[in-house]
């Protein structure tokens, strides 16, 4: 009995690394997601802003570490190296420790994040020149997809370099209202128009971009709590399983469950 108890907390300890191992690639994923994307919403911030490299590479960096962590736990867990155990362990309260540092900034800071992002977009509309660059295209993609027109309304193209030197009524392709009658027109760069009402989209693409951000950061948030969750598990039992494994020396001693589910504090 002992030693059917022993290889089952052993699976079930391998199940947990393989888990956390599953979680860490997940967000090694999205990391690498908001670093390399130049076709969502994620390549216009990128372009000019710092913080969200800095943030992806975190996640880059502590989703690596937990693969890493989750592959030796398992190891560990399968052929008992009990040192390998006690490092896996050391590792995972600092991974532990970084998580919730790094939520509490964002946190903290998400007022920032929100402004930073405000300027950046509203930057890039002044700047624009429909030419072929990745962060105009994807801006055009984000009007066009979302219905909007501008950050907080159209009145932001208003500021736009071309448009105010312009000599005639010029409006940005990807911002044309689909339900009013006219002619169809490029996806991208910026139209011309006989007249001064403008046949675009009359709401900001604002709400509905930070929209997006929620719902997929909040599939993101999801799978930071499953890895803490585990993380908080594995440092509850991970000492009394090491413990288990050094008083048994590989079932060389006959124990009956309950001996062994005293020594694991069960």
């Amino acid at each position: 009995m002992g030693k059917g108890c022993i290889t089952a907390t052993k699976y079930f300890l391998f199940l947990f690394n393989l888990l956390f191992f599953i979680f860490g690639a997940l967000i090694m994923g999205f990391g690498l997601w908001v670093l390399l994307d130049n076709q969502s919403f994620i390549a216009v911030l990128q372009e000019s802003s710092t913080t969200l490299k800095v943030v992806s590479y975190i996640f880059i960096s502590v989703g690596s570490l937990s693969m890493a962590m989750g592959f030796l736990g398992c190891i560990g867990a399968i052929y008992e190296i009990r040192c390998l155990l006690g490092l896996y362990f050391t590792c995972l309260l600092l991974i532990l420790i970084a998580q919730v540092t790094a939520g509490v900034l964002i946190y903290f800071q998400r007022d920032r994040l929100k402004h930073e992002m405000s300027n950046i977009i509203k930057g890039m509309l002044v700047n624009y020149t429909g030419q072929n660059r990745t962060t105009e295209h994807t801006w055009d993609y984000v009007q066009r997809t979302m219905k909007c027109c501008g950050w907080t309304g159209p009145g932001n193209w208003s500021e736009n370099v071309w448009i105010r030197n312009s000599s005639v009524s010029m409006y940005p392709c990807s911002c044309r209202n689909e339900t009013l009658p006219g002619t169809d027109v490029k996806e991208t760069g910026l139209c011309e128009h006989l007249s001064n009402i403008l046949p675009v989209y009359e709401t900001g693409c604002m709400h509905s971009v930070e929209g997006w951000l929620l719902e997929n950061c909040g599939v993101i948030l999801g799978i930071c709590v499953g890895v803490a969750v585990i993380e908080v598990s594995h440092t509850h039992t991970g000492p009394h399983t090491h413990i288990t494994y050094s008083a048994l020396r590989k079932y060389s001693a006959p124990l009956n469950f309950a001996t062994f589910c005293h020594i694991s504090g069960f």
